[in-house]
């Protein structure tokens, strides 16, 4: 199912999906080098047009993204009924040296002093002292759910199986 970029910066300029994309933490879902699929929790930043997300030049996942770019993103919250946001796109690897600011951003959320932000980022480089990888996705794809206005598409599908039988 192809879907115009309209549609999509539609779905995502939606108050929803802009206070879910303000949120710190996505679920990056890929398939692994062997194969099977993987489905992790990642920090990430949302700058108008693309999710960035960063992580360590050694992770498992960027060979993966290498050979398969294609990934799933999944932002929703812990209440019901949930509010969801799935996104599809292509993963785009930088390799940056130092620290990306995507990354101070992202993890600007965690509860600390001001003191202990300057030691938190002092730690992470002297860590991450050899840069870093931007994982960038720009959405190919994305939907919606907050169970009021959306539904899942099987569910969508149902409901109007019953409005059609409703009218026979």
């Amino acid at each position: 199912m192809t879907v115009e970029p309209n549609e999509i910066i539609e779905v995502l300029n939606r108050p929803i999906s802009q206070e879910l994309l303000a949120r710190d933490l996505t679920r990056l879902a890929y398939v692994a080098k062997d194969g099977t699929p993987r489905n992790v929790p990642i920090g990430f930043t949302w700058n108008g047009s693309e999710i960035v997300m960063c992580t360590t030049k050694n992770a498992p996942k960027l060979p993966a993204l290498r050979e398969n770019p294609m990934v799933a993103l999944t932002i929703d919250t812990e209440v019901h009924p949930p509010k969801i946001l799935l996104i599809r796109g292509r993963a785009e690897l930088d390799f940056v040296d130092g620290i990306p600011d995507e990354y101070l951003k992202a993890t600007s959320t965690y509860e600390m002093t001001p003191e202990q932000r300057v030691e938190w980022e002092a730690e992470v480089r002297s860590l991450y002292y050899d840069g870093m990888v931007r994982i960038v996705v720009t959405p190919t794809w994305a939907k919606l759910i907050d169970f009021e206005t959306t539904l899942p598409s099987a569910v969508e599908e149902l409901v109007r199986q019953r409005e059609e039988r409703q009218r026979a």
